[in-house]
């Protein structure tokens, strides 16, 4: 009783939720992860843990993830006397190519070249979305002169890029 409600306590005063069955999987997991320890002399692999508690080797690495504490992405992993070095510096993000941001490096690069109205004109047209009436609106203009004015700013940005 005394252990069911430690592991009750423990499973919904947790900071990410995880379902019960895959919690009671890792628990099962780590018990046989000791006792294989001692049995073998060694630290036993996962697929030696899934054949004593009885199940894929995957679902213990996947319980056995599900139950560590979260890491903060700025969590210092190492240092070297110097700026350390933080998780979020060795993730990934699939989402952004390299490609993507030497060409955004390239665009505001080349948008240095404009005049103040023409960077602002692009600005609002292509990375706040606004169509050509609202930005002649804005700048107290007419909006053919806004496409002449973007026509122009383009054709200026496509020699620096």
């Amino acid at each position: 009783m005394i252990a069911g409600e430690i592991r009750r306590y423990l499973r919904d005063n947790n900071q990410i939720r995880v379902s019960r069955s895959l919690r009671d999987l890792a628990y099962r997991a780590l018990k046989a992860r000791e006792a294989l320890t001692y049995k073998l002399g060694r630290e036993p692999d996962n697929a030696e843990i899934a054949a004593e508690v009885g199940c894929g080797d995957r679902e213990v690495a996947f319980a056995m993830d599900a139950i560590q504490d979260p890491v903060s992405l700025f969590e210092p992993v190492f240092q070297d006397g110097g700026e350390p070095i933080c998780v979020m510096d060795q993730v990934k993000d699939e989402r952004v190519d390299a490609d993507d941001w030497v060409r955004s490096l390239s665009l505001r690069q080349a948008m240095e070249h404009l005049g103040e109205r023409e960077r602002g004109i692009i600005e609002r047209r292509y990375f706040e979305g606004r169509t050509q009436m609202e930005v002649a609106e804005e700048i107290g203009i007419s909006q053919a002169q806004v496409s002449r004015l973007e026509k122009a700013a383009l054709r200026q940005m496509q020699r620096y890029v």
